[in-house]
């Protein structure tokens, strides 16, 4: 296997996509989008998506993928991802993996679990059961059967039907099968600053969103798939529909995106302190964050 993949992750709003340009001015870095809302088109504000100027000076790969009414899972991302790495290194070049995906991340370094294809009239007949009873008690059956599989879906609906449909048709949870091989060896550097300095951020960007073309770029969405697929069932997409709807009011769906944001935030800090390999936590910020990846980088890929 070739040297280690390099993987940037941390928790939102901890600053991966901007130290990831930086390093990407001093070594000959393409990015790969570890990010399961920026494969999707037309999903811009919302995602903090990087710009086109950004993407001009440095490439990024799976961003832009797929339309926002098209199925996408960890399945078709860790294959596009190998390939993408792949022709990277055969450009020469280092492919860094950036993202928060865990889920993304975990297929890719340490393997795809061997669950059965998905079965589409089964999870069409769960999510008609979702929307009647509700995601709580079809969460509690789930955990049932797996506690772990039950944190690893944290609420999403199409991790939760994709779960159900797995343990309905073969009496065994997702995390019952075995996981295949990984077919590439990551190292990586986890960003972990202080829970407390990202709260602010995480506030003022959801009011730069809103204000910034979130709840048009929402809207045009919404009136081109109203079926509301996968892709704006995604924080700060869902919570503008229902300010759309009518159901919620400006302040009230600005504040829920807002909590759900955290709440993602807290998810992930549980995830990653368990995060399995060769994995380094830089525990700092700013200036010496950039510091400290730098010299992480270095050691791994010498002076740029």
């Amino acid at each position: 296997m070739n040297r280690a993949v390099p993987v940037l992750t941390g928790p939102s709003a901890s600053g991966k996509s901007s130290l990831a340009l930086w390093l990407a001015e001093r070594w000959p870095i393409e990015v790969v989008s570890a990010d399961a809302t920026m494969v999707y088109r037309g999903l811009d504000v919302g995602t903090d998506k990087p710009s086109a100027a950004e993407r001009a000076r440095v490439p990024h790969h799976l961003v832009d993928v797929v339309e926002p009414d098209e199925a996408y899972d960890v399945v078709r991302w860790v294959e596009a991802a190998e390939r993408a790495v792949a022709g990277v290194r055969a450009r020469g070049r280092i492919p860094l993996v950036v993202g928060g995906t865990v889920y993304y991340l975990r297929g890719l370094c340490e393997g795809l679990p061997t669950t059965p294809p998905p079965d589409e009239a089964v999870q069409r007949a769960i999510r008609v059961e979702l929307e009647h009873r509700g995601a709580e008690a079809l969460l509690t059956e789930l955990a049932t059967a797996s506690p772990a599989d039950a944190a690893r879906v944290a609420g999403n609906p199409r991790r939760l039907v994709r779960a159900l449909e797995v343990l309905r048709r073969t009496g065994r949870p997702p995390a019952g099968f075995p996981l295949r091989a990984p077919g590439v060896r990551c190292t990586k550097l986890v960003l972990w600053p202080e829970r407390a300095a990202l709260k602010d951020k995480v506030w003022e960007r959801a009011r730069w969103q809103f204000e910034h073309g979130l709840i048009d770029e929402v809207r045009a969405l919404f009136e081109r798939y109203p079926q509301m697929p996968t892709a704006l069932q995604s924080i700060g997409y869902k919570e503008v529909v229902r300010y759309l709807r009518g159901e919620w009011s400006y302040t009230e769906a600005l504040e829920a995106d807002r909590r759900a944001v955290w709440r993602l935030i807290k998810r992930q800090y549980t995830w990653l302190r368990r995060e399995p390999g060769d994995v380094t936590y830089l525990l700092r910020a700013g200036a010496a964050a950039r510091r400290g990846a730098a010299f992480w980088f270095e050691r791994r890929f010498g002076r740029p």
